[in-house]
């Protein structure tokens, strides 16, 4: 039934418009019925629905999160049994759980590199390709054995199945209907509906965190900019309502922690669900000038806090808010090597020299799985500016988390590429990010983004309310 209300709104704009032009009741009478023919002719499709759509497949030869049960041809890839799940681990070990219980043994099945990435070409992203050409001598991909790790609650799961039945977008898929927690499209018809899966897939429900960006220079040199992040993932609380949401999905709140001379600045955002009734509510509050001020301009191609121009507002968490300036396909599923469970790199007892190089972060410490993932594509509008004309989105079918993407210039040229480097919280059953990467492959700089290696653990045992993320307590804040 999703697509049949995909197509009501149409009949509401086309009787909008033929108020406004047609000449004559007959005319609007005969185009009024024409899109509610369609409307039903979509519901029909919708009911009869081809066989592998069907929301009774979750939970069978589909994990509850809507990723293939079973594993690849070739073994490479296992079956899903249910992820990972241990015990909280004793205080002070969860930052380097590799060394506590999980995969400590575990060795590289294959090393890949400039001299034999032809091997394995068909399993790279175009960036790791230039990447590779481009440091033939330093970079280097680690590939382990596919670990299906990801796992998540059961209110999760339930929602899922619940999200499958009824969620669907419109507005041009800026909005979203009818789902409440969980992953709002569990078996995808369209790029945009996978990609609303990544925004609002389940990383618990309140986390306090730290978020160090180095913008690394082709020399190597850095200097780290330092945030706190307070996020309430308000779409994902146990138990809520979508009339409670009063159109929220993620309530964010960062503050600047240094360097001093940018210290106390703040950004407040409320990620709205229905874009066109709202877009992107956001708030700064400057240090110096100690006033609050609205910030629009916080979205889109916009320079991202403390990036050195290193990334665009919507490439935090690998991509956020607004899809209006693109058009989406979504490809299908593909095998691609990707960073994955990559525990040793969030181990705290990594400093951030450590963790970087010239050209490239440290790939000693990273772990790339092969993974299955969804191929979204998506293409800038005819008309409409953005930085980026193109990116290639690769997304892990197990947890819904973009791992990889390829972005390209004005003159469609690769000149970017992103990586997400995860782990799975498995006394949470939730992912959290340890680490992503923005090479820039014509200026041959990076940043590294969303490490906390040498700062205080995440808080995952906060609960924020909801009046914590207003325009008030950040004057609070500031003054404390």
């Amino acid at each position: 039934m999703r697509a049949a209300r995909d197509a009501l709104p149409c009949v509401h704009e086309t009787r909008e418009t033929i108020g406004k032009d047609a000449g004559t009741e007959e005319t609007m009478m005969k185009q009024l019925s024409l899109a509610l023919l369609a409307a039903l002719t979509l519901s029909v499709h919708a009911a009869d629905g081809p066989p592998d759509r069907a929301v009774e497949r979750l939970g069978k030869d589909l994990t509850p999160m809507g990723a293939e049960r079973a594993g690849n041809a070739d073994g490479s890839i296992p079956a899903w049994d249910g992820g990972y799940s241990i015990p909280r681990p004793e205080s002070g070990t969860e930052r380097h759980l590799d060394s506590y219980e999980l995969f400590a043994s575990d060795e590289p099945i294959a090393v890949i590199t400039a001299d034999n990435m032809a091997e394995y070409a068909d399993l790279l992203t175009v960036g790791q390709k230039a990447l590779l050409k481009r440091y033939p001598e330093t970079y280097k991909m680690p590939l382990y054995e596919t670990r299906r790790s990801g796992r998540a609650p059961e209110f999760i799961y339930e929602a899922n199945r619940r999200n499958a039945e009824r969620a669907y977008l419109s507005n041009g898929g800026e909005s979203i209907n009818d789902a409440v927690t969980g992953i709002p499209f569990p078996l995808p018809d369209s790029g945009k509906e996978a990609i609303w899966n990544h925004k609002l897939r389940y990383r618990g429900e309140s986390v306090q965190r730290y978020n160090v960006q180095l913008a690394v220079q082709s020399s190597g040199r850095f200097t780290p900019f330092k945030l706190r992040e307070d996020i309430r993932f308000h779409y994902n609380n146990d138990g809520v309502e979508v009339e409670e949401l009063d159109n929220v999905g993620i309530y964010f709140l960062q503050l600047v922690v240094g360097p001093p001379r940018q210290a106390g600045n703040v950004l407040l955002v409320h990620e709205t669900l229905d874009q066109v009734k709202e877009s992107r509510r956001a708030w700064q509050y400057n240090a110096g000038q100690r006033r609050v001020r609205r910030a629009p301009d916080v979205s889109y191609d916009n320079p991202g806090t403390g990036s050195d121009g290193l990334r665009t507002n919507d490439q935090l968490d690998m991509f956020n808010g607004a899809t209006d300036r693109y058009t989406w396909k979504l490809v299908g599923k593909k095998e691609v090597i990707l960073p994955y469970n990559s525990y040793e790199f969030g181990d705290s007892r990594n400093t951030y020299e450590e963790m970087t190089r010239a050209g490239h972060i440290n790939q000693d410490l990273t772990r790339y799985e092969k993974r299955r993932v969804w191929v979204v594509e998506s293409e800038l509008k005819a008309g409409i500016s953005h930085l980026y004309k193109r990116r290639t989105f690769y997304i892990d079918e197990d947890t819904w988390s973009i791992l990889g993407v390829d972005i390209y210039d004005r003159r469609d040229e690769l000149w970017r590429y992103q990586e997400l480097h995860s782990i799975q919280l498995v006394w949470l059953d939730s992912v959290a990010t340890v680490g992503s990467t923005v090479y820039d492959l014509q200026a041959n700089r990076y940043l590294l983004q969303e490490i906390s290696n040498e700062e205080p653990l995440v808080n995952t045992s906060v609960t924020f309310g909801e009046r914590h993320f207003t325009p008030s307590n950040i004057s609070r804040m500031a003054t404390r």
